[in-house]
């Protein structure tokens, strides 16, 4: 059973930084991409970035150069360093999995930046 698991949000004042976890379970994250991705109530869901099987990462461009998304096999866990958040970036976020055409979503973790 396939299963994912966000933590480390908080709140943070702009400018700040925190690290976001997602553990994995039922599969590993070495041989399937993993994503991060953030919502705002009354906004659409989006991509913040992803880590290929390979350790290819893609960035949405606001947050190029200020996220960094890395892996750990070990753990089957991937992070989200986010440094310099600006306060639009306060969202929910969560970590998705597709495998084998199906798509996991952990229940994701909030983010709340202050001025």
């Amino acid at each position: 059973q396939v299963q994912l698991v966000e933590s480390g949000g908080g709140l943070v004042q702009a400018g700040g930084s925190l690290r976001l976890f997602c553990a994995g379970s039922g599969f590993t994250f070495s041989t399937n991409t993993g994503s991060w991705y953030r919502q705002d109530p009354g906004k659409q869901r989006e991509l913040v970035a992803f880590i290929s099987p390979n350790y290819n990462t893609n960035y949405q461009e606001s947050v190029n150069s200020r996220f960094t998304i890395s892996r750990d096999n070990a753990k089957n866990t991937v992070y989200l360093r986010m440094n310099n958040l600006k306060l639009e970036e306060t969202a929910l976020y969560y970590c998705n999995v597709v495998r084998i055409a199906s798509v996991y979503w952990g229940p994701g973790t909030q983010v709340a930046v202050s001025s």
